[in-house]
Parts: structure tokens; C-alpha cells; sequence
């Protein structure tokens, strides 16, 4: 992947923890009917003409995200977009991993968790990520890239 940036100019990931992978099939209610599979394809549609290289992982193993956020750091990944799932409100292990990390994260929930149950609004890997969307459904994904990738233009932050 590290090549396909390159050629591209900027690779970000976007990655998703337990149960992620079942979108639209997974209680459609709360976190929409649009398949994972289709949230990628419409990502990929919007950010490869901008010269951004996309890079997808999901798992429902916390370490093998742990595993996947370091090895992407080492190959030089400019940022991430993460939906950890159940693991924000249990994860020390991923907190820590996420504080470790050299590229800025930017936490992603479809729904709003801070309107369902008292404990999601709890969260541990936030304040080890650089900004959280949450609420906007498959938008959240690409609101977090948009601003990774102008925290990689000049001037260094995300601009309004």
C-alpha cells in the first residue's frame, strides 16, 4: 500500500472493529441498511480522483486491530479512520495503541453514542484520537477522512 500512496500522494485507513463487518445487515435501525462492502466502494469513488489511496482492514479480534494499526503506522500511513466498536467503551489495550501512534486517528460511530445506552457514551479511545464524528451513519467515514486529509495539506490542521 505504501507504494499505491505514492503514486497517489496520501494512503489513509480506514479501519473497523467487533461486528462492523455485518453492516446493513447488523440492527439497520441504528446503523443503517448500507453494507460495509458498499460503504467502501462509495469512500473509494470519492477519494482515489483526489489522489488518496485507501487501505480497508476490520476484525472482531482486538488484537489483531492492534496488530494492523502498528503495522500501517510502520509502513508509513498517514492517518486513520477507526470504528472500534464495543472496544471503545472496554479497550485500555486500544487506548494505549492509539496513544503510541505517530499519524492522527479520528474516532468514527455510525450512530450517536452518546443518545443510546448510558455506558457507549463512554469512551476510552477518544481522548487518544485526534477528533471523533459520531452520529452521521457512513458520512462519519468520510467526514474523518476529509479531515485527515487536510491536516495533511500545508498549514498542518483542518481548516473550515
Amino acid at each position: 500500500m505504501a507504494e499505491a500512496a505514492a503514486a497517489v500522494g496520501l494512503w489513509l485507513a480506514v479501519v473497523n472493529g467487533p461486528n462492523l463487518g455485518r453492516l446493513g445487515r447488523r440492527e439497520p435501525g441504528i446503523y443503517g441498511t448500507e453494507s460495509w462492502e458498499a460503504i467502501q466502494a462509495r469512500l473509494e469513488r470519492w477519494w482515489r480522483p483526489r489522489g488518496v489511496a485507501l487501505e480497508f482492514f476490520q476484525s472482531n479480534h482486538e488484537g489483531r486491530l492492534v496488530d494492523y494499526l502498528e503495522a500501517a503506522a510502520d509502513r508509513g500511513c498517514g492517518g486513520v479512520a477507526l470504528n472500534p466498536g464495543a472496544l471503545t467503551h472496554q479497550s485500555y489495550v486500544l487506548a494505549d495503541c492509539l496513544r503510541a501512534l505517530p499519524m492522527p486517528v479520528v474516532e468514527v460511530h455510525l450512530s450517536n453514542i452518546f443518545a443510546r445506552e448510558d455506558f457507549r457514551a463512554r469512551s476510552l479511545t477518544a481522548p487518544a484520537a485526534w477528533g471523533q464524528v459520531s452520529g452521521l451513519g457512513w458520512l462519519g467515514y468520510h467526514l474523518a477522512l476529509e479531515a485527515l486529509w487536510r491536516r495533511q495539506r500545508p498549514g498542518g490542521e483542518a481548516e473550515a
